[in-house]
């Protein structure tokens, strides 16, 4: 029995009737630039998330890029994000010839530290601080970034919040005692919907969740060349536009977005019983689940993580065994050779230096059955008694 890190059948089997006829619609519909689909999609994902408006885009990569480009950030600017996620969340500040400028993460749950982050401002003289124009804390893995602190921090110094949502659609946490989605709690909430995501469609999509009609206005704006009318231009933007076949697909699988979580977190929750049952709690840290009992979805498991020492040789054991696993991710950002020019060095970030040695994602996608988690798990003790 081969084990997949991740299987896209088993909801594509269920829905594939409707896909088909929703990318058949747009097709017989010749809308194939923005249109309804979009429209309607938009007000979908802001009623899930809870937030005013919604803004679809082309990836999650350009809503990034979008939100900062609303934001103004360009040559000078400093942004304040992890040292640890997809390449994405540091290279669109690159891109814009800013400045990232990394922050260590929390070691159990992989998210920007926010003792860190105050350390990174409080360094900064005050002139240097006034270059800072963004912090993108990164929900990683599906579980959100400590953001009641975070915001805390950001109104201090008076620094817009850009949350990296790519991870995370649909999670939840607490601020001040209430219930927010990611996506919610800062004044952009990034989206990707790439087909591995929780929810994917066929191809590249994004969105951008936002709370103020001025943002909302600026993203449509700067989504399309920045042109409220064709080949007049207010200002630059790009050609951000979210394809309609995507959103079409998007709007079929949204309403059973819970359910995947759900499936998502029991294979979680059987997964820490199994790991837990074979002794091996000793060599194997399980993922971390800040306020378990106080939410439904306090972590969607889009990754489940776990950290072993003995990681490069343990995913390959387990990938002659017929089970694939994940790395994400191998290089922190201040590692990367890319990233070279701004002088990071081993040592700076000990906390995602040794993550990245040590972590590794097991299946854990919606419809995997439990006999392939007790064969990870079994063939996991194998392993280290062997």
């Amino acid at each position: 029995m081969k084990v997949p890190l991740l299987d896209l059948h088993p909801p594509l089997k269920d829905l594939r009737d409707e896909i088909v006829e929703a990318v058949t619609r747009v097709i017989d519909s010749t809308r194939y630039i923005m249109g309804p689909e979009i429209d309607d999609l938009e007000k979908e994902i802001a009623e899930y998330c809870g937030t005013e408006d919604a803004v679809g885009v082309s990836s999650g990569t350009d809503a990034l890029l979008i939100s900062l480009m609303v934001l103004d950030v360009g040559p000078g600017d400093i942004v304040l994000t992890s040292n640890f996620s997809f390449f994405a969340t540091a290279g669109v500040v690159a891109r814009l010839n800013a400045t990232p400028v990394f922050v260590d993460i929390d070691p159990e749950t992989f998210n920007i530290d926010p003792e860190q982050l105050k350390a990174t401002l409080a360094e900064m003289d005050e002139e240097k601080r006034k270059r800072v124009k963004a912090i993108i804390p990164v929900h990683l893995y599906g579980q959100c970034a400590d953001m009641a602190e975070i915001l805390k921090i950001a109104d201090k110094f008076d620094i817009p919040v850009i949350e990296d949502c790519a991870q995370a659609i649909g999670a939840e946490c607490k601020i001040d005692g209430e219930k927010r989605c990611a996506g919610s709690i800062g004044d952009f909430g990034c989206f990707s919907f790439f087909p591995s995501k929780n929810l994917g469609g066929i191809g590249d999509g994004g969105i951008v969740t936002v709370n103020k009609s001025e943002l909302a206005e600026l993203l449509r704006l700067k989504r399309v060349h920045g042109g409220e009318r064709s080949y007049y231009h207010r200002v630059i933007g790009g050609n951000f536009r979210l394809d309609p076949i995507q959103a079409a697909v998007i709007r079929i699988k949204l309403p059973h977005l819970n359910g995947w979580h759900e499936q998502r977190q029991k294979n979680a929750q059987n997964y820490n019983k199994l790991f837990a049952e074979s002794g091996l709690n000793e060599k194997i840290r399980t993922p971390l689940i800040m306020h378990p009992q106080t939410m439904q979805n306090p972590h969607i498991f889009n990754q489940y993580v776990i950290r072993t020492e003995r990681r490069d040789d343990l995913q390959s054991f387990l990938e002659a065994q017929g089970i694939a696993s994940g790395v994400y991710y191998p290089i922190p950002f201040h590692l990367q050779e890319c990233f070279q020019y701004l002088g990071g060095k081993k040592g700076d970030f000990p906390v995602s230096e040794t993550a990245a040695k040590e972590v590794l994602a097991l299946p854990v996608y919606p419809g995997m059955t439990t006999g392939m988690q007790e064969k990870v798990v079994e063939q996991i003790k194998v392993f280290h008694h062997s």
